[in-house]
């Protein structure tokens, strides 16, 4: 008898900071914070993880962003999902993508070495699992409104 596998859920989150001084402005004039991970595959990723048993991917999403950078998000919405059994190296997981604002000063913790703000000129180049399609799905849409198609 075959044993059922299923690929594991996980949330990543943009998180898009905000000047305290002008909170309603420019969501991307901030930046986007990525983490630097701690574990395999070693890198510059969003923020994000694993859901737990019973946590809805909201909660999660807040929850992981929270572990990883210090910062309490404001999630703003539901981005994409994203779902190539190769997204992951480890093993075959979906992602729902939250986009987020925060205000404050990001510090690496938990499963992350640090955290830093990027822009989409000075983003690093050793970003890790599919998180380039990722970030360049999200700068297509905030600059032409132009969501990622439903194949990714």
């Amino acid at each position: 008898m075959t044993k059922h596998r299923n690929p594991l859920p996980t949330v990543d989150v943009i998180i898009e900071m905000v000047s305290s001084e002008k909170p309603s402005q420019g969501l991307t004039g901030g930046g986007i914070v990525l983490v630097e991970r701690k574990n395999q595959p070693r890198g510059w990723a969003l923020p994000g993880g694993f859901v737990d048993y019973g946590e809805p991917l909201a909660a999660a999403a807040r929850r992981e962003a929270r572990e990883e950078t210090g910062l309490e998000i404001e999630l703003i919405e539901q981005f994409h999902a994203y779902s190539d059994p190769t997204r992951d190296p480890r093993q075959h997981t979906i992602s729902t993508v939250y986009l987020a604002r925060a205000s404050g000063t990001p510090v690496g913790a938990d499963d992350a070495l640090r955290a830093r703000v990027f822009t989409r000129a000075t983003l690093p180049g050793n970003l890790v699992f599919d998180h380039q399609q990722i970030l360049a799905d999200y700068f297509e849409y905030r600059e032409h409104g132009k969501r990622p198609p439903a194949s990714r």
